[in-house]
């Protein structure tokens, strides 16, 4: 059987991935990297070790039953498709898939992580057609706080155009700082979500935006401030996570008076909160990526890699 491979090394999980066009399947082996307790991150060097050790496990786990044709190979290379975004994390998967392009005579096609994120929420949600005409998606994770309007592109299979984002701290840098704060391990965000779901209260937050950019930098020191004043873990997160929703809706309201009507899209690790899909999809009938493909994976690499290659 044919299938597609996907790489993704990014700044916080080694992910690779199979697409299978006849089945419409994609398969992935991904692994956190690890943080030390009480750590927000890792330090590149660190990253590209931790790349370069677990890689070779996944794709062995990967390609352990499996023994069909690889007709193609994609990789993520960069955060972003713009200037100047580089991340010496993504070296790691780029050399991976590199050598097996070449070692098994197939062609490399190399796409962005925000294309991979974008992709795999299509992919998830089972509607392609979307990728037939511009859509406003949002890439919401540790290191973006998106507004992008997607747009079908001839060489890369989609274009991403920043219409806005987070002008200080990113929606997951905010979440896991508060995680973090409260004991949780790195990264922070489904613990967050999850006594977020066991608070009785909903927070009515009026975010200011500039331009349609959103500021994000207030959550963490009212979080610290509502544990000093000894209100409840529950509480605490419901806050932090209404304060990300507010945001997302007063820029998603923002960019839909100025493009109209049209499909909108979550993806990234912050989405696979419950709390936030459930909210917006009501209010947008918005599409969100499953959990499994809404946190880094290299399964919207593969999926891309098919599309460019078919």
């Amino acid at each position: 059987m044919k299938a597609y491979l996907g790489i993704d090394t990014s700044n916080y999980t080694t992910s690779c991935a199979l697409y299978f066009p006849e089945t419409g399947e994609a398969v992935q082996k991904k692994k956190l990297l690890p943080v030390k307790e009480g750590e927000l991150g890792l330090r590149q060097s660190d990253a590209v070790f931790h790349h370069t050790v677990q890689l070779p496990v996944l794709m062995s786990e990967l390609f352990d039953s499996f023994g069909g044709q690889v007709a193609g190979v994609g990789v993520s290379d960069a955060p972003r498709r713009i200037e100047g975004s580089y991340m010496p994390c993504f070296l790691a998967g780029v050399n991976g898939a590199t050598a097996f392009a070449l070692a098994s005579g197939t062609r490399l096609s190399r796409f962005s992580h925000q294309q991979g994120h974008i992709a795999a929420a299509v992919y998830s949600v089972g509607k392609p057609e979307l990728f037939q005409s511009p859509f406003l998606a949002f890439h919401v994770s540790g290191g973006t706080t998106d507004a992008l309007l997607v747009k079908p592109d001839k060489d890369d299979i989609i274009s991403c155009e920043m219409l806005a984002s987070s002008l200080d701290l990113k929606a997951g840098q905010a979440v896991d700082r508060v995680g973090v704060m409260l004991g949780f391990p790195f990264p922070a965000g489904k613990y967050v979500d999850e006594l977020a779901l066991r608070s009785e209260k909903k927070y009515k937050i009026n975010v200011k935006l500039k331009d349609g950019n959103c500021c994000l930098s207030g959550v963490e020191n009212k979080c610290k401030a509502m544990l000093q004043n000894g209100e409840s873990r529950e509480d605490i997160c419901r806050y932090c996570i209404d304060y990300v929703m507010s945001a997302l809706t007063k820029m998603a309201e923002y960019q839909l008076e100025r493009l109209g009507k049209m499909p909108i899209l979550f993806s990234g690790g912050v989405m696979s909160s419950k709390v936030i899909s459930a909210e917006l999809t009501k209010r947008f009938g918005a599409y969100f990526a499953k959990p499994e493909f809404s946190c880094d994976n290299a399964a919207g690499i593969a999926y891309l890699t098919y599309l460019k290659n078919e």
